[in-house]
């Protein structure tokens, strides 16, 4: 059987779907499967345009007559669901009903010169995406994420970053120690110290830390950084969110960059 002649499933007992359910809902399974769920059309073209090569395409039966034949075609096998078993399998209020199941991608060792942005316990899926996304967006390839922060692959972080995963070297479950690899300067920010980053050489590559929603950077890791910088806020905020700072931080490290 080729990928274009799909298999279809109709119980909701079978061994694939209930591993499939398992990594659309739950946050963490794709660690154990070393697969990852992607939902909707744009994730999977993304996923496409890095060249990534789905394990299988997934497909809901009234979308299946409608489907890109390109992606049946590039994927290893192709189910067909029934439209009530693909809702079950979903998260999304309204179900996207196709999908491709991808291998988890493997990072290598932590390249210790290039433009990283370090996440330290950064809780929320939807900042821990946006900064994925903003990421990818202004040219910093490298993710380190310390142990607290949230699952990188899980479902709603891969819906904020909106494709961005497929453009980054993304590594997870750090501590402190690995973090001695970099040799770039780290950069973070305080809500009063430090000078205005618009007064600020930022160094090229960089490691910009991002820290916990409510406790910020971790002391320890603070204490690493070679440069301090704060955000103006005129208005009279008392913080940002931080997937806001953190796109106005990368922005102005790009800036920086063709400057130069």
């Amino acid at each position: 059987m080729t990928a274009l002649e799909p298999t279809v499933i109709r119980s909701r007992d079978n061994a694939f779907l209930k591993d499939l359910r398992k990594l659309a809902q739950d946050n963490t399974a794709y660690r154990k499967s070393a697969r990852v769920w992607l939902e909707g059309e744009h994730l999977c073209t993304a996923a496409l345009a890095r060249g990534v090569q789905p394990q299988c395409a997934v497909f809901s039966e009234s979308y299946w007559p409608a489907a890109p034949l390109a992606w049946a075609r590039a994927a290893e096998r192709t189910v067909v669901l029934p439209d009530a078993l693909f809702r079950e399998i979903s998260v999304l209020e309204s179900p996207a009903q196709c999908g491709f199941l991808v291998g988890l991608p493997q990072p290598g060792a932590i390249a210790p010169d290039v433009a990283t942005i370090i996440l330290d316990r950064v809780q929320d899926a939807g900042n821990v995406g946006s900064i994925l996304r903003s990421a990818s967006a202004f040219g910093f390839r490298q993710v380190l994420a310390l142990q607290g922060t949230a699952a990188l692959w899980s479902p709603k972080v891969l819906r904020a970053g909106m494709g961005a995963h497929f453009g980054l070297e993304l590594h997870e479950g750090l501590s402190l120690s690995d973090l001695d690899a970099l040799r770039v300067p780290l950069l973070v920010t305080t809500v009063h110290q430090g000078d205005l980053i618009q007064d600020v050489a930022l160094a090229q590559p960089c490691a910009w830390v991002l820290g916990h929603e409510g406790q910020g950077v971790a002391p320890a890791l603070a204490a690493r950084a070679s440069v301090q910088v704060r955000i103006g806020q005129p208005g009279g905020e008392e913080s940002l969110n931080v997937a806001a700072a953190a796109a106005i931080c990368l922005h102005a490290s790009s800036l920086r960059l063709r400057s130069r």
